[in-house]
């Protein structure tokens, strides 16, 4: 079977970039860069990062730009519940445009796609690049009525180009898409996949998952030092769920504290994972 392409997408600055280019970001891109060693990595966005960071990695990317939202995105729907309103009133509508781009971007290309905040920390496995459509488990998810559903992580997708999996997937995102936060994306993912489960390949969780989305996994990452699973060649940081420093409900860790100091001494899992893909600039924060 053919394998995938080498080469990595993301999508980052789907709004205006008042802040420059974040140090984890640049860790984000510059691990992909020192792991995995794709043929290229193509950054798909609409508002140009500045910054430090951004000037030393931006050579060795691929920039595209984003003219349009997707077709399907309806952001009309975020009226139609608390959750959506609250999603459009916290200007994190970003993220679900990003869930449709990512599997329009796969269509036309293939390769792997990845967000932003990911650190990558092994190689993938070759046997990852000869599936038609690979995707990653996460921890079951609770519906409405309390009842845990399996979940598919849309934080890194291995496909190749018009995959059956990301059609179907992205047919249905637009006709479920109800403005709640991963209904359309984590939730429909499991659906087509119990629909259509020869079209896509799971992952376990620890490949891409390894810790969790609760105080104790974000302590893990950020706090303590933690052992790493042996499986595990990514890992995804959730960072929605600490990046504001207003927001203290799964950590007091938050991106402010995340500087190029933290990552070159703290003793705690993300700062000993990331620190060899430092380079030898020792004058940037």
């Amino acid at each position: 079977m053919a394998e995938n392409t080498r080469e990595f997408h993301f999508v980052f600055g789907l709004r205006v970039q008042n802040e420059p280019f974040h140090i984890l970001h640049y860790l984000c891109l510059e691990s992909c860069r020192q792991v995995n060693r794709p043929h290229k990595i193509h950054l798909h966005l609409r508002h140009r990062p500045h910054g430090l960071w951004w000037e030393r990695i931006a050579p060795h990317l691929q920039i595209h730009i984003i003219d349009n939202a997707p077709l399907a995105f309806d952001t009309a729907k975020y009226a139609d519940s608390a959750e959506g309103r609250y999603i459009a009133a916290a200007d994190f509508s970003y993220a679900h445009e990003a869930d449709f781009l990512r599997l329009q971007i796969l269509l036309k290309h293939g390769g792997v796609y990845a967000d932003m905040d990911t650190l990558f920390v092994r190689p993938y496995p070759e046997r990852f690049y000869s599936h038609e459509f690979l995707i990653g488990e996460e921890a079951a998810i609770p519906d409405r009525n309390g009842i845990l559903r399996p979940s598919l992580c849309n934080a890194v997708l291995f496909a190749k180009p018009q995959a059956r999996f990301a059609q179907e997937w992205l047919r249905r995102m637009g006709e479920v898409f109800d403005g709640t936060w991963n209904r359309h994306s984590c939730d429909e993912a499991a659906r087509v996949w119990s629909d259509v489960p020869q079209c896509v390949t799971v992952a376990p969780t620890a490949a891409f998952y390894p810790f969790a989305t609760t105080p104790a996994g974000i302590a893990a990452l950020f706090v303590e030092n933690s052992t790493l699973p042996r499986g595990a060649c990514s890992v995804h940081l959730w960072a929605h769920l600490w990046w504001q420093e207003q927001r203290i409900d799964f950590t007091l860790f938050h991106a402010g504290l995340l500087t190029a100091d933290y990552v070159r001494t703290a003793d705690t899992t993300y700062a000993n994972l990331a620190r060899r893909f430092l380079d030898r600039f020792d004058d940037a924060h």
